[in-house]
């Protein structure tokens, strides 16, 4: 054996490695369970192009960014404060296990404890069936199916929380613009009512459009007139009986013209092409206010619709599992890639000795 160490130093290193390593993942390496769960992440969808309805509710959707949000944070530092703070995650991991896989410093500082959290923790993304697969190593199977309950449910929880924030947000803005909005169109409709109730008229626009009836009425009943009354000047006097009337009938036709005339558009005054064009603009203005508010109340209804949409669920596939026997190390595994790697190491050492041997010669 001295011959053999003192001849070939290289490879009495690698198969003391193997030894040692084979004797820590045969012997000396404790059991770890595994617990695994499968879920994947659903929300309502509302299809906004037709009419809101509970139907609508029931229809399940999923995204790939939704999924990666959730891979993250149950990976991130947020996540293992909260594990400490529930399980303890520490003292499970520092008191329990082999000298060199356990958590050698439960007091360990916060970056270090993370590193070993991601030891334990794997979170994995299945892009072809748009999954997530958890799973959780501990030294225990009761510990290892409780912290793999406790990241779905925080995870849900948080999904929810950091959907529902923007979309609180933005009913809050929304109701107070559809109360401002509210409060306008109601005094726009107030002024028009007024306004109305100041003039006696309910609807200017129509008043002037039957005035305007009228006067073509009587323009077109002045021109009758006038016709018959050239035709009887043919053959009668002016100071006839017919002739006086129709004369009359005509002076009075002009007069009631004039008068309809000047109501419509008289210089100083309330004519009514006045009252007509301020109407209109009131009635415009009312118009406005009305689609406006209209419009902010179908916003804030669609809002609160996705509001409810943005709720996350974690349909659990695959519920965390109590581990009946342990899945972690692969101690055969491990160590015949271990083993592997020092051989090849091995070699390398081999062939760099003969090429220095080589040149020594």
């Amino acid at each position: 054996m001295t011959v053999f160490i003192k001849r070939y130093p290289q490879w009495a290193i690698v198969l003391l490695s193997i030894l040692l390593v084979g004797f820590y993942w045969t012997v000396w390496a404790e059991d770890r369970y595994v617990s695994k769960a499968t879920v994947v992440l659903e929300s309502p969808q509302i299809n906004t192009a037709s009419d809101v309805s509970f139907g609508s509710l029931l229809t399940g959707g999923q995204t790939d960014s939704d999924l990666l949000l959730l891979r993250e944070y149950l990976l991130s530092v947020d996540m293992l404060k909260k594990a400490q703070e529930e399980l303890n995650f520490r003292k499970h991991y520092s008191q329990h296990g082999d000298i060199i896989a356990r958590l050698h410093d439960e007091a360990a500082p916060i970056e270090e404890l993370h590193k070993y959290y991601l030891k334990r923790v794997l979170v994995e993304m299945d892009e072809y069936s748009g999954v997530l697969k958890i799973e959780v190593q501990a030294w225990t199977p009761e510990f290892a199916q409780k912290l793999a309950q406790f990241l779905l449910d925080e995870g849900e929880r948080h999904m929810n929380q950091m959907g529902q924030r923007l979309a609180e947000e933005q009913v809050k803005f929304l109701g107070k613009q559809v109360s401002l909005l509210e409060e306008s169109f109601e005094k726009a409709r107030q002024r028009l009512l007024d306004y109305q109730n100041e003039n006696g008229l309910v609807s200017p626009t129509q008043t002037v459009e039957s005035l305007n009836t009228v006067v073509s009425s009587l323009e077109a009943q002045l021109a009758t007139y006038k016709a018959r009354m050239s035709a009887l000047a043919s053959y009668q006097s002016k100071r006839s009986s017919e002739m006086v009337r129709i004369d009359s009938e005509i002076k009075a036709l002009e007069k009631q013209i004039d008068l309809e005339k000047e109501r419509l558009a008289r210089q100083s005054g309330n004519a009514l092409n006045s009252v007509s064009s301020q109407y209109e603009t009131l009635q415009l203005r009312a118009d406005f206010a009305k689609q406006t508010y209209s419009n902010a109340l179908a916003a804030l209804e669609n809002t609160r619709i996705e509001a409810a949409r943005k709720l996350k669920q974690v349909s659990i596939l695959q519920s965390p599992i109590l581990p009946e026997y342990s899945e972690k190390p692969e101690r055969l595994y491990n160590l015949a890639l271990f083993s592997i790697f020092m051989l090849f190491v091995g070699f390398i050492f081999t062939m760099l000795l003969m090429i220095i041997r080589d040149h020594r010669d």
